[in-house]
């Protein structure tokens, strides 16, 4: 009987240690990915909500569902439109933007303002001086927004040829910098 008993203990210490190391349980990979989609602490989204000034960007990026973006981990720089830019637009544009059946256009209007990494104003400063004066960014749309000066301040400029001016530069948040603008960008013609 001594035989089989150390032969039959060998197998279920292989098999379970087989087992263990077939790689990560399913709750593993779930506490993964939602630990690199966590909200993260005073972030863009978060600053946005208690500015008084950017109501109007709250309110549209909420109905593209471009808020949760701004919310979690990563960096991004935001152009952020003031009130007083979105009043610019005809309250025409401004209804048909915020319909839900144009969302599709609305989350392309927002990603305009969006992009990839942590730009601040010294970066953007840098980037122009090496490109003589001119810098050219990459948006979240796959569009360009180009940035030059005039005097001492920013002006960046849509490929319609649209200006914007950065008002008030590098408000730092823990996922990003928002940089806010005097209008809007508009990734088509109006």
């Amino acid at each position: 009987m001594k035989n089989w008993t150390a032969p039959v203990c060998l197998c279920i210490m292989l098999f379970s240690l087989v087992s263990m190391a077939q790689g990560p349980s399913p709750q593993q990979h779930l506490d993964l990915l939602s630990s690199n989609i966590q909200a993260v602490d005073n972030s863009i989204l978060f600053k946005t909500e208690r500015t008084a000034n950017h109501s109007t960007l709250l309110k549209a990026l909420r109905a593209s569902d471009m808020d949760c973006i701004l919310d979690y981990k990563g960096q991004f720089t935001v152009f952020a439109p003031s009130n007083a830019a979105f009043k610019k637009l005809s309250k025409v544009t401004m209804d048909e933007l915020l319909d839900p059946k144009n969302k599709e256009e609305l989350k392309a209007v927002m990603s305009y303002h969006i992009i990839a990494g942590k730009l601040t104003a010294s970066k953007i400063l840098k980037a122009m001086c090496r490109g003589n004066g001119i810098a050219s960014f990459t948006t979240v749309l796959g569009e360009k927004i180009t940035a030059t000066m005039s005097g001492i301040d920013i002006i960046l400029m849509d490929n319609y040829g649209n200006k914007a001016k950065i008002v008030s530069a590098d408000s730092n948040q823990s996922n990003g910098v928002v940089h806010e603008i005097d209008s809007v960008f508009l990734p088509f013609e109006i």
